[in-house]
C-alpha cells in the first residue's frame, strides 16, 4: 500500500508545477507503462495489483515494483476507473534541437495547442506515421499532463518533445515550413519535400501572426460543409497521412 507521503506526491503530479519540481510524471495502465519501460524511460516505482505481477516481471526485474490492492490504486489514480498498473516515471532530458535532427525527416510544430485530448491524439497520430519529433510553443499544454499521457496510449514513449520559442527556433531548423492555414493551397495537390516542418495552430485562433510569417507554404484542407474549421488533431492526422502518402 502506498504511504501517505507517496499518495501526496503522486496526487501532486497532476499539476505541472510539481512535475517540474520532482522531475516525475504518472502513467496508468499496463500497455502504457510497458511502452515506457520498453523505450528505456527511467521508472521510479510501479504500483500494481497481484494479477499483473507476472507480466510486469517479464518486462524488467530491476524496477521497484510495489504490489497493492485495486482500492489503494484508486487513491492515487487520476481516472474514474483505476487501472491495475500505475507508474512514477522520470521526465527525460531531451537532446538539443538542431537542424541536423530533421535531416530527411518531418516534425510537427504546435503553436499554442491547449487541449490535453488534442495533444494526446496528435502524439498518437505522429507515432503511427513515424514522425518522432514534436516541437511545442511554450504555452502549449504539457505532454506530461496525466490526461495527455493517458490519451497517447503509450505513444509518448517513442516521441521526442521540445518546448521552445517557435519564433526563434523555426528559422534555425533550415527545413521547408508548411502551415495549416485557411487561405493556403490545396493539401491534396501539394508536393511535399523530403523533409520539413508542419505547423499546426491553436484550437481557437490558429497559427499566430508572428509564426505565420515563417511559413514557406500555406496549406489548407478543402471541405464541402459549413463548419468554420477542422479540429486541430483531425487536421494534423490528414497532414501526416498526406506526407506519408507523398513519401511512399
Amino acid at each position: 500500500m502506498p504511504s501517505k507521503s507517496q499518495i501526496s506526491l503522486i496526487k501532486s503530479l497532476q499539476h505541472k508545477k510539481f512535475r517540474n519540481v520532482h522531475g516525475l510524471f504518472v502513467a496508468e495502465g499496463f500497455k502504457s507503462v510497458a511502452e515506457f519501460i520498453a523505450s528505456g524511460y527511467a521508472i521510479q516505482t510501479v504500483y500494481h495489483t497481484a494479477d499483473v505481477a507476472p507480466k510486469l516481471l517479464k518486462l524488467s526485474a530491476k524496477i521497484n515494483f510495489q504490489e497493492t490492492s485495486l482500492d489503494d490504486l484508486g487513491k492515487i489514480s487520476n481516472l474514474t476507473t483505476p487501472q491495475e498498473v500505475i507508474a512514477l516515471i522520470k521526465i527525460p532530458d531531451w537532446p538539443k534541437l538542431d537542424a541536423g535532427l530533421l535531416k530527411n525527416k518531418y516534425a510537427l510544430a504546435l503553436d499554442g495547442v491547449q487541449d490535453p485530448g488534442n495533444m494526446g491524439t496528435i502524439i498518437r497520430t505522429a507515432d503511427w506515421f513515424g514522425i518522432r519529433h514534436i516541437i511545442c510553443s511554450e504555452d502549449s499544454v504539457d505532454v506530461y499532463n496525466p490526461k495527455v499521457v493517458q490519451a497517447t496510449m503509450g505513444s509518448l514513449a517513442r516521441m521526442n518533445v521540445y518546448y521552445t520559442d517557435l519564433e526563434t527556433t523555426i528559422p534555425q531548423l533550415n527545413v521547408p515550413v508548411y502551415g495549416a492555414l485557411l487561405n493556403g493551397q490545396n493539401i491534396y495537390t501539394t508536393r511535399f519535400n523530403t523533409e520539413g516542418l508542419i505547423v499546426m495552430g491553436n484550437e481557437g485562433n490558429g497559427i499566430r501572426p508572428a509564426i505565420q510569417k515563417l511559413v514557406n507554404t500555406a496549406i489548407t484542407i478543402p471541405g464541402a460543409g459549413g463548419t468554420e474549421s477542422l479540429n486541430v488533431a483531425i487536421a494534423t492526422a490528414i497532414f501526416c497521412s498526406e506526407i506519408f502518402r507523398n513519401r511512399f
